[in-house]
């Protein structure tokens, strides 16, 4: 997807405004989501967004997103931005960021998620980074115990971590 930056959406510094961003990364994502489950998706939560970079007025606003992983009824969106010059199509990164969208039907109730194919040794390594950072929120919300976050424990200490050999 790609946006330009045009003055209505910046800042005083000639800067986008990062409530546009968020609002075209949601956008992005939501488009992923509705693509891989063929459903209505909403945003239900949304990570740590970084702000790297300030983007510039009459730059382009590349957004890249795909789903890395389907739990039950939800499923984590992977975004990555870019700002693309116009005259010398040069890029930056600037924005990325992970969000969690559920499925639903016509009554608004979560509905099952198809499964991902992680098919190459990137999107293997991203479906596992979906899995920690999912195990993560939940723990952080007070969902699961410590004790039950096996998947970050193996992550930062191996597998010796959980009593897994």
């Amino acid at each position: 997807m790609s946006e330009i930056v045009l003055p209505n959406d910046t800042n005083s510094l000639g800067n986008l405004m990062g409530g546009r961003l968020l609002h075209w990364m949601d956008i992005c994502a939501a488009i992923s989501a509705q693509r891989h489950t063929g459903r209505v998706c909403v945003t239900a939560s949304v990570d740590t967004v970084d702000f790297r970079s300030a983007i510039r007025q009459g730059e382009i606003v590349v957004l890249e997103s795909q789903v890395n992983r389907a739990f039950r009824t939800s499923m984590e969106v992977e975004i990555n931005v870019w700002a693309e010059n116009p005259a010398t199509l040069t890029r930056r990164k600037c924005n990325e960021a992970y969000y969690t969208f559920v499925s639903i039907d016509d009554g608004g109730r979560p509905q099952r998620v198809p499964p991902v194919a992680a098919e190459t040794d990137e999107e293997r390594e991203r479906y596992a980074g979906a899995g920690r950072r999912r195990e993560l929120r939940l723990l952080l919300a007070g969902r699961i115990a410590p004790d039950q976050a096996k998947g970050i424990a193996e992550f930062l200490l191996g597998p010796t971590a959980t009593g897994d050999e």
